[in-house]
């Protein structure tokens, strides 16, 4: 069985995968280290950006 990630993500959705705060999602979001989009009035995350985000957070510690 296999599972399906969605493209987008809600910042909440962002927060559990990251076990971080809204606040700190959206200082995040807000200094560009998290790239996102909006639709309509809703803040949203490409799944590939937060990879992104991770991978780079990685080879920042290694």
């Amino acid at each position: 069985m296999t599972t399906v990630t969605p493209e987008l993500l809600t910042v909440p959705e962002v927060m559990a995968r990251l076990k971080l705060g809204r606040s700190k999602v959206y200082d995040l979001i807000r200094s560009r280290r998290l790239l996102s989009i909006t639709v309509g009035r809703s803040r949203r995350i490409p799944a590939d950006a937060l990879s992104d985000f991770i991978a780079r957070e990685i080879e920042g510690v290694a």
